[in-house]
């Protein structure tokens, strides 16, 4: 039997997704169908940075936003010590490309939102590494880099939102419309991640309809490239768990073997 852990593309919305009953039930009862991993490694759209940096195990959370009910800044999540995952990624890095081992930053809000979600009991160790470019190919990489992880029992998610022209957004309503840049980049993904066309998917600005109206910036998109690479073969059809549209952004998201 394959105990090798699957990897994840998920959305993540806002702190609202908390008490969305739809979304946040999917989101639940997806982790319940899962192998229980023994470490969560997360690559969020919200942290940005090169080189390669983590987070710091039992730092304060990151509450990066603003506008919102007060209750969301008081969250918590508690999780073990993630310190001999951060040192096993470090050790896995080539020499020209060093991890930065962060002192202070905690999860950012693309981390811990979906994570309380799918893992409310805060029981399991996350580490969380920034996003430190947004070329495909060397996501791509970064995730094939990562691969190994998954045998020793970590699940590797990329965090963002398949589409996140927040700009474009006429209504701020959850079951709002999608507007038509988004359901059209939704569907160009979604039939290409059904092929396994990671060039496609790596083609985005030029192969895309709907841009740059579904990503003005691309942070949310690119997390996906780690998921791909840490695949066991990046050009086999995933698993695309979730679909739909949440404040007209598409959630589609994909498990990948």
């Amino acid at each position: 039997m394959n105990d090798r852990m699957p990897a994840l593309y998920i959305g993540h919305g806002a702190p609202p997704l908390l008490d969305d009953p739809i979304w946040s039930a999917q989101l639940a009862d997806w982790a319940q169908h899962l192998p229980r991993p023994k470490a969560i490694l997360i690559v969020s759209a919200h942290w940005e940075s090169a080189p390669v940096s983590l987070t710091a195990s039992g730092a304060p959370l990151v509450y990066d936003f603003g506008g919102f009910a007060p209750k969301y800044y008081e969250m918590t999540y508690e999780t073990p010590d993630s310190t001999a995952l951060a040192q096993r990624i470090a050790a896995m890095m080539p020499a020209n490309e060093p991890v930065h081992q962060h002192a202070s930053r905690g999860l950012d809000h693309g981390a811990w939102v979906p994570l309380r979600l799918m893992y409310p009991e805060a029981d399991i160790p996350v580490l969380q590494m920034s996003l430190p470019t947004h070329d495909p190919i060397r996501l791509l990489a970064l995730g094939e880099r990562l691969r190994p992880l998954r045998d020793e029992g970590v699940l590797i998610i990329g965090s963002g939102f398949l589409t996140h022209g927040l700009p474009f957004l006429k209504e701020f309503r959850i079951d709002a419309d999608a507007p038509g840049w988004s359901v059209d980049f939704d569907a160009w993904a979604g039939e290409a991640m059904a092929r396994g066309d990671v060039d496609e998917l790596a083609n985005y600005r030029s192969k895309a309809p709907g841009m740059p109206y579904a990503h003005p910036t691309v942070e949310h998109y690119t997390p996906l490239f780690v998921t791909l690479g840490a695949a066991t073969a990046p050009d086999q059809p995933g698993l695309q768990v979730i679909d739909g549209f949440w404040m007209g952004l598409s959630k589609r998201s994909l498990q990948v073997a």
